[in-house]
């Protein structure tokens, strides 16, 4: 099955209305350093968790560089929703000099 799959720079920075970034990294990961307004919910709880997706959304789904978040991606289109992967994941992002946000006090948000 192929994984519907987007570039970083192509994750517009204002999200519109019906558009969710979906970080699915562990709680270190996500403390360190997030995409802001992103929804948070960890691949190991995810199938716990569905009730928490937006049901009349899209999702751009991300994880650190890309292999979690196309196996989340995978799971969400065979089960209804509509998900997009995000290549390279959070290392791209951070790269590419797109916006993050941690909450670790005084420290610079990052990606583990």
């Amino acid at each position: 099955m192929t994984v519907p799959s987007v570039e970083v720079s192509s994750v517009p920075s204002e999200l519109p209305t019906g558009k969710v970034l979906l970080d699915v990294r562990e709680a270190d990961e996500w403390a360190a350093g997030h995409a802001p307004g992103a929804l948070h919910i960890p691949m190991s709880e995810l199938a716990q968790r569905l009730g928490e997706l937006p049901g009349d959304s899209e999702f751009y789904v991300v994880c650190r560089a890309g292999g979690r978040s196309a196996r989340v991606t995978q799971y969400l289109n065979a089960n209804g929703w509509d998900a997009t992967n995000v290549d390279g994941g959070m290392q791209v992002w951070a790269a590419a000099g797109r916006p993050l946000v941690g909450e670790v006090d005084g420290a610079e948000p990052e990606v583990i």
